[in-house]
């Protein structure tokens, strides 16, 4: 390409700004994971100062001009190509639409109110949370009204589109109706028949920290975790951060309770395999990162609930785990394991709940942050409407905010409009496991074995490697044969928690 080419001058400049961006994605890391709590004011100032570089970049003055003349010639670019200019189109309006003034302060109240949540949860002290999170909460309305502006959509949908571009809360709405006209009938059969059966054999603790982060190391490297590009650490709130060459993963432990670091550490290992599998030659272009949240939901809870909750995957864990805390005897055989990690049972924590009640935990957060965002709930009166909405959808009540309404940390970094994701990528992981096992001859003979290579080289090539060249709808059809829907989701819980 000649050095006047447009095109060729947006890709200079993408790639400039993926580096200030992967930079921030470090940053970003190290504050939720080692740094000191007394550099979070420093920290928040780095911060804030590089979102506003990047900002600054992606408005630039001649920005308008190069994308026009780029797509003015777009009939000549192949097809990742033209791909990755209608990303910087989508990436431009978002920008474009926000003055680089309100981007820095959205960047410096989210610092500021992580630390307060940190702090809020530990005493479970909702109030003391209320000044920051209400500034967080009016800087993502005023964002969201700026790009619902220019979007010509509405405030939320505006935001949903920073975390699945396209997504819209209109077909959201249509997809969890049918979740919720099947999920409380099955959920009263599915408690029925295992009441029927009767409670697994606990497993007996404590478990210590140390072998718990070793098991979670070894089964990570099982499912293809590549630890000479990632590491594993711990953080409040496991989620996954880096970049793909760099992939960070957090988990948190419990001596009480080995599954939950371990299915979280496996939830995390799906999305960083996606990060990790992104198509190299545009890693540093916005063609060349993950397509969106619905997907990459989808691949850490193909990774969590579809593959390592399979009958399968515990005949390989099993001796693992027992090897791991010196343990033996009736509890620790394959078919107790196995109801242990089918258990389906309503409770407080989202991040720990069953395949069958987490849904109902999505369908509350996505009621409760349109209703935040469009003023028809205050903030302070977000606790008792979660206790409401937990009692309504679940049955129970939490016994404090720090299990309530303070468990996550999205709403505290601005992330409203993410919840709905979640849900979603539990579809996307059904429709995307079921064609995974129609295509690969014997995939769970292999997953019994610890071999993830199967599965790995299958989503490598019709997700990961994939990036952003389609739409969500369009790489699952491509994949499956269908675009996103309920069916495969209702079959797989069928199958797996009533079986004929």
């Amino acid at each position: 390409m000649i050095s006047n080419d447009p095109y060729a001058e947006l890709e200079k400049r993408f790639a400039r700004m993926s580096a200030v961006n992967r930079a921030s994605a470090i940053l970003n890391w190290d504050r939720s994971a080692i740094m000191p709590d007394g550099a979070s004011d420093d920290r928040a100032d780095q911060l804030a100062t590089l979102d506003g570089v990047a900002h600054e970049m992606m408005v630039a003055p001649d920005m308008p001009e190069l994308l026009g003349r780029a797509e003015e010639g777009k009939a000549g670019l192949d097809a990742w190509r033209a791909a990755n200019l209608r990303e910087m189109r989508h990436s431009w309006i978002h920008s474009s639409a926000l003055p680089g003034d309100l981007v820095e302060a959205r960047t410096r109240a989210r610092s500021a109110c992580e630390m307060a949540w940190r702090e809020a949860k530990k005493n479970a002290d909702f109030k003391s949370l209320l000044p920051t999170l209400s500034d967080v909460l009016t800087l993502t309305r005023r964002i969201g009204e700026a790009k619902a502006a220019v979007l010509g959509v509405s405030v939320y949908d505006a935001l949903l589109d920073e975390y699945e571009p396209g997504g819209r809360s209109a077909h959201i709405d249509v997809l969890f109706a049918e979740l919720k006209a099947f999920l409380p009938g099955l959920l009263a059969r599915v408690l029925e028949r295992q009441s029927q059966a009767g409670e697994a054999l606990p497993l007996a603790g404590p478990f210590p920290l140390e072998a718990q982060r070793k098991l979670g190391l070894q089964m990570a490297r099982a499912l293809g975790f590549d630890f000479h590009h990632g590491r594993l650490d711990v953080s409040a709130h496991p989620f996954t951060g880096g970049t793909p060459d760099d992939v960070r993963i957090t988990t948190r432990y419990d001596e009480a309770d080995f599954a939950r670091a371990l299915m979280g550490t496996l939830h995390e290992t799906g999305h960083a395999l996606y990060e990790a599998g992104l198509p190299r030659d545009w890693r540093r272009q916005p063609v060349g990162q993950s397509r969106g949240m619905v997907l990459h939901e989808s691949q850490s809870l193909l990774m969590e609930m579809q593959a390592c909750r399979s009958s399968a995957f515990i005949d390989f864990a099993a001796p693992l785990m027992r090897e791991a805390f010196g343990k033996g005897g009736p509890a620790w055989e394959v078919g107790n394991l196995y109801r242990i990690y089918t258990r389906v049972r309503p409770g407080f924590i989202r991040v720990d709940a069953d395949e069958v009640t987490y849904p109902l935990h999505i369908v509350l957060r996505y009621r409760l942050e349109r209703a935040l965002l469009a003023g028809d709930l205050a903030l302070a009166d977000l606790p008792g409407a979660w206790n409401d909405g937990m009692k309504e959808l679940l049955g129970i009540v939490p016994p404090n905010d720090a299990v309530g309404c303070l468990q996550d940390i999205h709403w505290p970094d601005g992330s409203f409009g993410y919840f709905p994701t979640y849900t979603l990528g539990a579809l996307a992981a059904a429709q995307l496991f079921a064609a995974a096992r129609q295509a690969v001859p014997d995939l769970l003979g292999a997953i019994g074995k610890g071999d993830f290579a199967p599965l790995l080289a299958w989503l490598r090539t019709n997700v990961h490697g994939k990036g952003s060249i389609a739409g969500t709808d369009a790489i699952l059809t491509e994949a499956t044969g269908a675009p996103l829907g309920v069916a495969a989701f209702k079959a797989h819980l069928e199958s797996r928690y009533l079986p004929a």
